[in-house]
């Protein structure tokens, strides 16, 4: 894990207006919005590196309510396209969502297909799909 943040860190983008960390309040207000708690292991990755722009995608933050990668509204499109709502959408994809159960395991969900490929971890995914996009 630590070598995952680490590179995460060494190929963080600069923007124009940089993304910020949640802190442990934002995360009780996300689980409170979506009426899920998150998995231990998704809020480590949220406090750690949810600020960092790397690669093509977006994972879902927790800290800019303004941001069309919040979390909350990105739930509620997953939701509202059919993911099942026992999972919770950390990242969108151009055909659905990469998603986390409350077991920690990551899915890709697909529109058409349903779950496709799955990943240990979110560190696993991180180093698979988000450092290599």
């Amino acid at each position: 894990m630590e070598d995952i943040i680490e590179l995460l860190q060494e190929r963080n983008q600069k923007v124009p207006v940089p993304l910020d960390l949640p802190n442990y309040d934002d995360l009780v207000e996300i689980e409170e919005a979506i009426l899920i708690s998150l998995p231990d292991e998704y809020k480590q990755f949220m406090l750690e590196v949810s600020d960092i722009v790397c690669g093509s995608i977006e994972p879902a933050t927790c800290a800019d309510p303004q941001s069309h990668t919040f979390l909350p509204d990105m739930a509620a499109r997953a939701w509202d396209l059919g993911m099942p709502r026992e999972y919770i959408p950390i990242c969108e994809h151009e055909n659905g969502f990469y998603c986390i159960a409350d077991t920690g395991q990551i899915f890709l969900w697909l529109y058409d297909e349903g779950i496709d490929d799955e990943w240990g971890s979110i560190w696993d995914w991180a180093k698979d799909v988000w450092l290599e996009s």
